[in-house]
Parts: C-alpha cells; sequence; structure tokens
C-alpha cells in the first residue's frame, strides 16, 4: 500500500497545508479562511452540552483505537479517506504524531476524533459521532488536554456551524499562516 511519506506529511503541517483525497488521487489544501477552535476562555460549552458531560455518559480514552476513529470519520457518503489517507495517518499515529480521542460506552466506540499533533499545534482532521454527543465530548476532552499542555492553537481546517458553537473562528490564510508560526516558534523554546 503507497502511502504519503512522513516527512512530507509533516513538512505540509508545519507549512499550513493538509492533503485530502479525491477522486482517486491526493490533493493539498491551505483555505483562504482557515477554522480554528480557542484554547482560551472564549471556548464555548453549550449549556446542553454541560449537562450531558455531568451524566458521564462515556469513558473517554485517547490512542487506543487510532484505526477505528479513522473508519468511523470515513462512514459518510463522501469522504476523503481513502486507503492511503488511512494508512499514512496510521504509519503517522505509530510515529507518534497523530492521535485520537475515542468516547466509549458498553456498546463500544460511539464517536471521537483524530489529529495530528506538533508542538503547540493540534491540527484536528475529522470527528465522528455514533450517539448523541460522542463527539462532542471527545473535542472537549481534547481541549481540556491541549490546554494543560501548553497548546496554542487548534486548527479544525474549515469551520462549520457545528464548530462555530463552541466559540470557533476564521482566520485569513496569511493571518494563520503568522499564528502558525509563532505557535511553532514559542512551542521550540
Amino acid at each position: 500500500m503507497k502511502i504519503i511519506p512522513l516527512e512530507i506529511l509533516l513538512n505540509g503541517y508545519v507549512q499550513g497545508i493538509f492533503p485530502m483525497a479525491q477522486d482517486g488521487e491526493i490533493h493539498w489544501f491551505s483555505p483562504e479562511q482557515r477554522g480554528l477552535i480557542p484554547l482560551d476562555d472564549r471556548f464555548h460549552i453549550p449549556h446542553g452540552l454541560k449537562k450531558s458531560i455531568k451524566q458521564k455518559p462515556f469513558e473517554v480514552k485517547w490512542d487506543t483505537a487510532f484505526r477505528d476513529v479513522m473508519l468511523g470519520c470515513a462512514e459518510r457518503e463522501e469522504t476523503w479517506i481513502d486507503d492511503v489517507i488511512l494508512e499514512s495517518y496510521c504509519a503517522l499515529h505509530q510515529a507518534g504524531f497523530a492521535h485520537s480521542v475515542e468516547c466509549w460506552d458498553a456498546d463500544g466506540l460511539q464517536g471521537g476524533l483524530y489529529g495530528v499533533a506538533l508542538p503547540g499545534v493540534f491540527f484536528g482532521e475529522s470527528m465522528f459521532s455514533r450517539k448523541t454527543d460522542a463527539s462532542k465530548i471527545a473535542l472537549v476532552a481534547l481541549v481540556e488536554r491541549l490546554r494543560l499542555k501548553n497548546f496554542q492553537m487548534l486548527d479544525t481546517q474549515w469551520m462549520t456551524d457545528h464548530l462555530r458553537q463552541f466559540g470557533g473562528y476564521e482566520l485569513s490564510r496569511k493571518e494563520y499562516q503568522d499564528a502558525l508560526q509563532r505557535a511553532l516558534i514559542r512551542s521550540e523554546k
């Protein structure tokens, strides 16, 4: 199975670009408007989700089912996660750069997300839910962990209404590139 070499993938993220599969080919993207989730007090947990979190419907785990999370994210009519993307990110996970946040219950894996971590920056790739609030609870857990580890940025690639409810916002490509380089440099110190 052909994969994207890890150094090319990682170099892409450092430059603010990321791959997606379309029509059997890998394309690289750098959106004009880049979505981010704030890691400071602008991060917002909707009231209904706070109630759900208190009920503890899921056990949150990290990096125990990375491939399964990717496959869950690919379970949709149209997906950019083909075999090359799947195997490339599984290789990144094996190398310690890609991570999953998983929500489990007695019935199994119910949702989660995955992404790529570089010093100070987490690049969210995709999320999925099989049960209500599973991906949202995974996102809240991710933000909590990124805050504890002093991450500077949580990149979501594109902004959606779903992410706006958490305080998600957009930066222009230029603003994003500048913020990304500052976050990476700051984390090296």
